[in-house]
Order: C-alpha cells, then structure tokens, then sequence
C-alpha cells in the first residue's frame, strides 16, 4: 500500500506543479504570469495579482507539497479548491466528458487529492519522516479538505469575482416602423 500511496502521490503531486510550472515561468507552451494574469481578468477575477499568486501557488506549490508528502491534507486542499474553480468556471458548461472540454479530468484530480488527503502521504513522505503522519491522515482529514477546498473554491468564485453585468440592451423609445 505505501508503494501505490506514493505513486499516486509523487504522479498527482509532479503533474499538478507541472501544470503550475507552465502558468509561473511559461513552461511547455504555458502563458507565465502576465498570460494568467491577463486570462484572469477576462474571467472577471478581482484582486490584480492575487488571484495569479493563488492559483499558482495551489497547482506549482501544492502539487510540489503533495510530491513529496509534505502537508499532505493541506495541499490537498489547495488542489481540491483549484479544480472545483475550475469546474465551476471552464468544464461545467461543456458536460462531463474531456473529450468535449467537461470536467472529467478535474473531478479525477479532485477526488485523487482528497483521498491523499484521508490516507495521508504514506511511509515515504516527508510527513511520515518528521513525524506527523500518524497525525495528518485519516477520514476527517479527507472531508475537511473537500469541506475545506469547497469553502475556498466558494469564496473564490463569489467575493473573488465581479458580477457579470448583461449587455445593454437598446431602450424602447416607443418608436415603432411599419
């Protein structure tokens, strides 16, 4: 169990920093800051570069954390938060499936972290190394960081966001044309 543990861990972990690499530095085809800045503020998120500074420090450094077992249920939290934002606001729409764009991939994520989470980061992480294995794992470390994640991905999406306003539409002048 504690090979499979860190597999899921260190795969998990290294694709989500991975993805967080292409947002920070523009790795691999990623848009680096100033393209997820700028995609941001398209998609209505305040708050200048904080949202920037968040979203790459849930993908590069919790999925770094999650690597290496270190924090296990709080980077699996960050995670989680991540892609119920990103459900909520990119995959919803296009139905479940990835082919289409849905959000198939992102419940995968988010349900992978949370169980990292509950089972804790295992007999090779850091976590276990210092310690605090015994004391970071479990079913309600699992739940809190769905609770946790949620909450995030809930105070993101409402206080984090500006209202979409409606397009003007034009006002009836009471002129009407045969």
């Amino acid at each position: 169990m504690s090979y499979g543990i860190l597999f899921l861990r260190a795969v998990l972990g290294l694709i989500m920093a991975g993805h967080g690499a292409q947002k920070l530095f523009g790795w691999w085809g990623g848009p680096g800051l100033q393209g997820v800045h700028g995609w941001l503020t398209s998609m209505r998120f305040r708050g200048g570069w904080l949202p920037v500074l968040l979203l790459v420090g849930n993908e590069f450094g919790g999925g770094l954390l999650l690597a290496f077992g270190l924090f296990t249920p709080f980077a699996a939290a960050a995670i989680v938060a991540g892609m119920f934002v990103a459900i909520a606001t990119t995959h919803w729409r296009n139905g479940f499936w990835n082919g289409a764009g849905g959000y198939e991939f992102n419940l995968l994520i988010l349900v992978g972290a949370a169980a990292l989470a509950a089972t804790g980061g295992g007999r090779f992480s850091l976590d276990n190394a210092f310690g605090w294995a015994d004391n970071l794992s479990g079913l309600w470390w699992g739940v809190g960081a769905l609770g946790a994640g949620a909450l995030a991905a809930f105070l993101t999406l409402t206080v984090g966001r500006r209202r979409e306003v409606p397009a003007a539409s034009e006002p009836d002048r009471g002129l009407r044309t045969a």
